[in-house]
């Protein structure tokens, strides 16, 4: 872990953030709850009990990015790090399409809605971060959200009914 942080080219909050969320994760291998853990540089999310992978499977990561509307509104997506508790979940919604996604496509805002906009399940995270699985065609959002994670449809249906606002996330 030392190797990895000592190669990071991360400002003084940047470090802290990644020191606690892994610190956090370590802690976490000695529990007995199921809980989330991202690996950015892997790629890859694991469902975990303990010390114990009960599932894992690959994530898209989306970019960091500043989006500026025609306006001049902004919005930043920057990645999100550190270790939390899922907010909830949705899954059989209803996705009203916020103006940020129709900046970033160089469309002008309109008033659209989309079944499963962001995938047929996500996991709500702290800020509109979020855990999804990839969104229908019919989506102006193809791939994953800015600074968000996107993961294959049938890893998370598969530990769907796990996740809860219990649910700890280690991303790191």
């Amino acid at each position: 872990m030392r190797d990895e942080l000592a190669k990071m080219d991360l400002t003084r909050e940047q470090l802290a953030r990644e020191l606690d969320g892994r610190m956090a994760y370590l802690e976490s291998l000695h529990g007995s709850q199921f809980y989330l853990s991202i690996d950015t540089a892997r790629r890859k999310m694991q469902f975990r009990l303990g010390p114990s992978i009960v599932r894992e499977c690959d994530v898209e990561v989306g970019a960091t990015r500043t989006i500026t509307a025609r306006d001049g509104r902004k919005w930043t997506f920057l990645p999100l790090k550190g270790a939390f508790t899922a907010l909830g979940k949705e899954s059989d919604y209803v996705w009203n399409v916020p103006d940020w996604l129709y900046a970033m496509n160089g469309k002008p805002p309109a008033q659209e809605s989309v079944r499963n906009g962001l995938g047929k399940y996500v996991v709500v995270l702290r800020n509109n971060y979020i855990i999804h699985t990839p969104p229908p065609p019919e989506s102006p959002l193809q791939g994953p959200k800015p600074g968000s994670f996107m993961v294959p449809e049938a890893d998370l249906a598969a530990i769907w009914p796990r996740i809860s606002t219990d649910t700890r996330v280690y991303i790191f």
